[in-house]
């Protein structure tokens, strides 16, 4: 299968490694803010010789989601993407939170990724209130021609994405060109552009202006990149992805910011003590990580 966005503009790349430190990942593409591919990062997790389709349909067969007002097993959504097809794709975004829905697999991503010198997700005084927002741990099921709609992930979280199982290709925009994104006026980190491969040009005439960067990511391999990169997928055939968010002294008052915003007005009090709280607590962690 193979798609081409509507303009077809020239299109950008992302540097492979093999072999990356964690202070090469901070130089060269955090404080840069590019995204990278670790092709070998996770392959030595468990989840990369036991999550297959048919552990899935085996164990979890009972697991349900509503995909467009539609129930689906999990059992019935791994039949569906064998066999999916660009013209009639298996139900999509067909995604799970990992800690709510499989608690038990988040020890096969282990040893987990850092991007960064800590994790803060993972600090012990980090108050899960502040985190509600996103998913650390994420399942996503899809097939040919699944489209996940285009967007940056909530709370300005870094983002890793791992390939389980096949492959699945991915768009990605730079901050600096949101602008040709057409942000919803009610959630700016979402697009009025749904699917990039069908996009009005006369109603969103800026999109031909933007320059994808565009990479298929390999079973096994591992795609970092940095908040308020606007990304979309499209997947070659039956997919198992997992995805993560991280959270460092980078995006660390983005995502303070993104999280009083939301709550400031539901509950003002308690987001207001949250993210004073939150101002402290970064400003101990920077000092522990600059002795690092």
């Amino acid at each position: 299968m193979e798609r081409k966005i509507a303009t077809n503009p020239p299109v950008l790349t992302v540097d492979r490694h093999k072999n990356l430190s964690q202070k090469e990942l901070i130089n060269e593409y955090v404080l840069k803010g590019k995204p990278v591919i670790l092709t070998e990062a996770a392959l030595p997790w468990v989840a990369m010789k036991k999550w297959t389709p048919d552990f899935f349909k085996t164990k979890y067969s009972h697991i349900e989601k509503t995909v467009n007002g539609r129930k689906i097993k999990m059992a019935d959504q791994i039949d569906l993407l064998f066999n999916s097809t660009a013209e009639n794709p298996a139900p999509y975004p067909y995604n799970f939170n990992m800690e709510n829905i499989f608690p038990e697999l988040v020890q096969d991503t282990l040893p987990r990724l850092v991007y960064g010198k800590t994790d803060r997700i993972l600090n012990s005084m980090m108050p899960k209130a502040l985190i509600q927002r996103t998913q650390v741990h994420e399942l996503f099921f899809g097939g040919c021609g699944g489209v996940f709609p285009l967007h940056f992930d909530e709370l300005f979280m870094h983002t890793q994405i791992t390939q389980i199982y096949g492959r699945k290709e991915f768009y990605m925009f730079p901050p600096d060109q949101e602008r040709f994104l057409y942000p919803e006026e009610n959630n700016f980190k979402s697009s009025k552009i749904k699917n990039i491969f069908t996009v009005d040009l006369e109603k969103f005439p800026l999109f031909k202006e933007c320059t994808p960067v565009v990479e298929m990511l390999n079973q096994g391999e591992t795609l970092f990149f940095p908040n308020r990169w606007w990304h979309t997928t499209l997947m070659p055939g039956p997919s198992i992805t997992y995805g993560s968010s991280h959270l460092n002294q980078f995006n660390w008052n983005l995502f303070l910011d993104d999280y009083y915003r939301f709550f400031k007005k539901s509950t003002p009090l308690k987001s207001a003590l949250l993210y004073s709280y939150g101002k402290v607590l970064g400003k101990a962690m920077d000092v522990r990580e600059a002795l690092m």
